[in-house]
């Protein structure tokens, strides 16, 4: 496990350098204003939104076009197969299944980040939902008791504690991350029990899961593509606009 140890702290290092970017920031177009409406000349406010750096934009577009080659060509296909074959409430409830299952991450990264309700929130569903909802199929903590999950990860951590995005990295068949994110997947990765009980199991869930996921959630992408001028550029900056709010709420 030695080289897991080196990799981890070249990441990190490579985090605190590049947390030193400068944030891009992209002016609006003539004649928006979110606060105050349409104004009528574009001299007279000057918004700057700020987005992730993106030193390797060329390496990023490529794999984007890969990744939507992949999408169209592979996921698709086996999404609208999978979804032809199960019913809506059965794909639902496969994704319930591996939802719970990854409650040791969600409940580690609360703690981590102090928010012991939370966490205590996450330990409560996990036992109501493995024993009356039928090992996680149903999800009862949610719809009996309003019990809400909390969606935290070690990127989220990272930046609970003030380390910036780093970069954009857009990964093959992974799709949009950032450095400080890469790290904290890898930890997270780290942090499911199924890593060290079958790491080629643990592969094979999360391909089913994505394609599960994907099922539940067709028309989405297409749709970002056909609104887009820029689709990739629509990708990165709501993945950046997301991961945002997941860390301020």
């Amino acid at each position: 496990m030695k080289w897991l140890n080196i990799l981890v702290v070249a990441l990190i290092g490579m985090v605190f350098l590049s947390s030193r970017l400068p944030a891009f920031a992209e002016p609006v177009s003539e004649g928006e204003n979110i606060a105050n409406g349409p104004i009528k000349n574009n001299n007279e406010c000057i918004r700057k939104v700020e987005t992730i750096a993106d030193p390797s934009q060329s390496y990023n577009r490529a794999i984007y076009k890969f990744n939507d080659k992949a999408y169209f060509y592979f996921l698709r296909p086996v999404a609208r197969g999978y979804k032809a074959v199960l019913p809506e409430k059965a794909r639902v409830s496969v994704r319930n299944l591996f939802s719970n299952t990854g409650m040791p991450v969600r409940f580690l990264n609360c703690v981590l980040q102090l928010k012991l309700r939370d966490s205590a929130i996450e330990l409560t569903r996990f036992v109501i939902n493995s024993t009356w909802g039928v090992g996680g199929l149903f999800n009862p903590a949610k719809s009996c008791l309003h019990l809400k999950k909390h969606d935290e990860d070690f990127g989220q951590t990272l930046g609970f504690y003030g380390l910036k995005e780093g970069f954009f990295i857009n990964w093959p068949l992974l799709g949009p991350s950032s450095l400080r994110d890469s790290i904290g997947a890898f930890v997270d990765c780290l942090s499911d029990p199924l890593f060290y009980v079958d790491p080629v199991l643990r592969t094979k869930v999360g391909t089913v899961d994505k394609i599960n996921k994907t099922s539940l959630s067709l028309g989405s992408y297409e749709e970002l593509k056909r609104s887009s001028v820029d689709p990739y550029l629509a990708l990165r900056n709501n993945y950046f606009q997301h991961r945002r709010h997941l860390i301020e709420e």
